[in-house]
């Protein structure tokens, strides 16, 4: 398993996720709807908006996942901050970075993921991501991914409200 990288700009794109004031608040209908539809849309029994901190991802809203948070370091969502488009792992268990990970070999099990980093339009910092995930592996039509980025987007433009 390879983990989570840092960016060397850490400490600015801290300061853009803590400026948002985002960060263990109450869940919104406004991220909920989109992370549903995404479900529905998708047909992926997971979905989230993360927002990740220094050392957690923490979920603004997460359907199909009874958790809050998790790990960083273990993170699928850590390494999309380094990602220049879309970020699509169609088969976990072909993939060296997640084949071991604890995600990956454990609860939920994790074979498909998808994410799209979420931006501060102020800084142009990546402050979370937008990502579904699924038990079995898949791939995305050209339209599931039309879908998923026109969802990212809008998660995006509500994180900058």
């Amino acid at each position: 398993m390879k983990n989570a990288p840092i960016p060397t700009d850490e400490n600015e794109r801290l300061e853009a996720v803590h400026r948002m004031a985002i960060l263990d608040t109450k869940p919104e209908e406004r991220f909920d709807v989109l992370t549903r539809e995404a479900v529905e849309k998708l047909h992926v029994p997971m979905s989230m908006v993360v927002i990740l901190d220094s050392n957690r991802e923490w979920f603004k809203s997460c359907v199909g996942l009874d958790q809050k948070e998790g790990d960083r370091t273990i993170s699928f969502c850590g390494h999309v901050l380094f990602a220049k488009n879309i970020f699509i792992i169609e088969d976990t268990l072909n993939d060296p970075r997640f084949m071991d990970n604890p995600m990956v070999v454990g609860y939920p099990f994790i074979r498909f993921y998808a994410g799209i980093a979420l931006f501060d339009y102020k800084t142009r910092q990546p402050v979370g991501v937008f990502c579904v995930k699924d038990t079995k592996p898949r791939k995305f039509s050209l339209k599931e991914i039309a879908t998923f980025i026109d969802l990212a987007e809008r998660a995006e433009k509500e994180l900058n409200k």
